[in-house]
């Protein structure tokens, strides 16, 4: 099963907020805007951490976290067959109470009409009543009806008829699944890789590690297949039980050592006067623990270390690759599964892999290798779930896995913006154009406090370098080359689909030495920018006629971008009102 929808109330720095789950979900946005906090209300809700009172919003007394999961299999549909809603999710919720308390319910899909209520199913086990109900024809033809025979045709009709019932969604009086406590994992398993995290953690036999975890299983598969470790568990187990004062069957065993029969009496004897005797049993080790408990982890890369002595790229590397192949064996394992319908579970096969900053400590190349990874990762039945202060993990095409965190009012708490809209015009050139020119760069903009945009590369030189010296320069705000007066359109149209502040910066083009169509030319393009700002977002600058005329650099220079550099830094170079206006505006 999936995770499709998730409400967060009252959790640290969110108030109330409803975020759509894809199978890959990148939480992005500046630093202390919330989205650590994102992540750690989806741990709570899985059961990996404990809330504490410090994490309750504004002085809540409680708070929730409430999650609707599709795409159950089978044997999730059997698991959480009392919460299936008609189109078959379920919606849980885990409230937690100031002192530590905490508590999971269901919501329940309850049919507005009385007579398909459950509750009132022994209102009809009458026939001459049942039959005259608009689900008899699915009731026994003889013999007395029971409460269940009612609430078997009321669930039948439901499932035939259910988009003509109308229901109502309730949050159950008593707990999930009846337990007073969710066994951890029932909803899949949990993989957590925090920001800050010492790899050897993960490389540990520990059972509760990730390489613990698949070490288990491979020891356990060489156990029950390897002859020699089948025969060295029975050898140890008969040397054992030879220690012992009775042998398997509880008869006496007379070949024990007289050694520990002699130490038995001793201290029996000491105790004679309590009435209590001394048996000592020797138990055999379990060799699966043994070798666990035994088993070194070294990495060599020309040196043969262990992992704490590497450095933290090549420890990230190696906790990825180690998802990776948990990864694969799950694949592998759902895979056996589906085939052996005879197999049971009690927990869900689902996997959900939850990254805090996963590009630390990579160089940028590492950085796009572990999205593709990432992203392959969440194309294998799994989930993905991270947040990140890299451009680099920032795909457009795969916009709708983009949640831009932001926390621009306290009272307001934390708030995310997603896009569900198409942005692509399905106009080939421009979605290609789109895509490809939001590349690392460029993908600042998601996570720019504002965004400027301009056409070329001459506005991406000249202005930064003037409001420096105005003092106006603000390192919040990313400054986009579009390429292109026409571009600009595009990228104004993402802006607006995620609700980003910007201000559009273009040329007038309408220099004295352009004839008519030109000028025609040039003001289409400007109503097009114009058209295409969203006025609750954006501003607009216009440079009379281009930047070069407002910076009265003489037309036709040869690598514009330069020559303005150039003509800045000189001695000579006076800013005129009107572009210090402009250049203010832009940074206001």
């Amino acid at each position: 099963m999936k995770l499709a929808t998730l409400r967060i109330q009252n959790w640290r720095s969110i108030k109330c907020l409803e975020i759509q789950f894809q199978d890959l979900m990148i939480f992005i946005g500046q630093n202390n805007h919330g989205k650590s906090n994102v992540l750690s209300a989806i741990l709570f809700f899985f059961g990996e951490i404990r809330p504490q009172d410090l994490d309750f919003n504004r002085g809540a007394q409680e708070l929730f976290v409430e999650a609707t999961f599709t795409d159950l299999d089978e044997t999730d549909r059997n698991t959480f067959k009392k919460y299936l809603r008609h189109d078959g999710a379920i919606q849980v919720r885990k409230t937690a109470f100031v002192g530590g308390n905490f508590e999971y319910r269901g919501f329940l899909q309850n049919p507005v009409d009385d007579w398909l209520k459950e509750s009132n199913a022994s209102s009809f086990t009458k026939r001459e009543i049942a039959s005259s109900m608009p689900f008899c024809h699915f009731l026994p033809k003889e013999g007395r009806l029971s409460k269940q025979d009612i609430v078997d045709a009321q669930a039948m009709f439901i499932k035939e008829n259910s988009a003509a019932v109308t229901f109502k969604f309730e949050l159950e009086d008593t707990n999930f699944l009846g337990l007073k406590s969710v066994a951890k994992g029932i909803f899949g398993d949990v993989y957590f890789i925090p920001a800050v995290k010492d790899a050897t953690d993960d490389f540990t036999t520990k059972e509760a590690s990730a390489f613990g975890k698949l070490y288990a299983a491979i020891i356990e598969s060489m156990s029950t297949t390897n002859p020699d470790w089948k025969d060295t568990k029975d050898k140890l187990s008969s040397l054992f039980g030879t220690l012992n004062r009775r042998d398997a069957t509880g008869a006496e065993n007379q070949n024990r050592p007289k050694e520990l029969t002699e130490f038995e009496q001793s201290l029996s004897t000491e105790l004679t006067s309590w009435g209590a005797e001394i048996d000592v049993e020797v138990l055999a080790p379990n060799i699966d623990d043994v070798f666990r408990a035994n088993t070194q982890v070294w990495i060599d890369d020309g040196m043969r270390t262990d992992i704490r002595r590497k450095g933290h790229g090549l420890q990230r590397a190696l906790t990825f690759a180690l998802i990776k192949v948990v990864s694969d064996r799950l694949k592998k394992a759902r895979e056996r599964l589906a085939e052996d319908v005879d197999q049971a579970r009690a927990v869900s096969a689902s996997t959900y892999f939850i990254l805090e900053e996963p590009e630390l400590y990579l160089h940028p190349q590492a950085q796009r290798v572990l999205f593709d990874t990432l992203a392959s990762l969440s194309e294998s039945k799994n989930q993905v779930i991270l947040c990140t202060h890299a451009s680099a993990l920032i795909d457009v095409e795969r916009y709708e896995s983009i949640c831009i965190v932001r926390k621009d009012d306290e009272a307001r708490g934390t708030e995310i913006c997603q896009c569900s809209d198409d942005i692509f015009s399905g106009d080939g050139k421009k979605d290609f154009n789109l895509s490809y020119w939001i590349n690392p760069d460029r993908s600042e903009m998601f996570f720019a406090k504002r965004v400027v945009l301009v056409e070329g590369p001459t506005d991406k030189t000249c202005i930064p370098l003037l409001a420096k010296r105005l003092g106006v320069f603000r390192y919040d705000y990313t400054l986009i080359d579009c390429g292109s007066k026409d571009s600009i359109p595009l990228y104004a149209q993402l802006l607006n689909k995620f609700k980003i502040p910007y201000v559009a910066v273009y040329d007038l083009d309408h220099q004295a030495h352009k004839g008519a169509d030109a000028i025609q030319s040039a003001d289409k393009s400007t109503a097009l920018v114009e058209a295409s700002l969203d006025k609750a977002l954006a501003t607009s600058i216009v440079f009379a006629n281009d930047i070069e005329e407002e910076l009265g650099i003489q037309a036709g220079q040869k690598n514009k971008p330069y020559a303005a550099l150039v003509h800045i830094e000189s001695l000579a170079f006076q800013l005129s009102p009107a572009l210090e206006g402009k250049v203010r505006s832009i940074y206001a």
